[in-house]
């Protein structure tokens, strides 16, 4: 469900749909690169446009201090960051909010 309060949730809506449909056939128990080639097709299927395993540029004061990669980027403007894990902990949501 698209909720306007939300920047990009019609973007998320279609990610959390191609997530949840690698889910519901793969189950859990593979390597997070399986998820993320299973994710590829998916995304393909759905035409989210996306740009995979890139480099994002780290800044501190204006001035570039490092880099770091992400998963996904989709549609220029969400990242998506693959865990295959059975539970989250605090610096999984860090690693992703940063």
């Amino acid at each position: 469900m698209i909720k306007e309060e939300y920047k990009y949730s019609d973007i998320t809506e279609r990610i959390i749909g191609c997530v949840m449909r690698v889910h519901q056939r793969m189950r859990n128990g593979y390597q997070e690169l399986i998820n993320h080639r299973c994710l590829i097709i998916e995304f393909k299927k759905t035409s989210l446009s996306f740009l995979n395993e890139i480099e994002l540029p780290i800044f501190y004061d204006d001035t570039e201090v490092g880099k770091r990669r992400v998963d996904f980027l989709i549609v220029g403007k969400v990242i998506v960051e693959i865990k295959a894990l059975s539970e989250l902990t605090g610096a999984h949501l860090a690693q992703a909010l940063n």
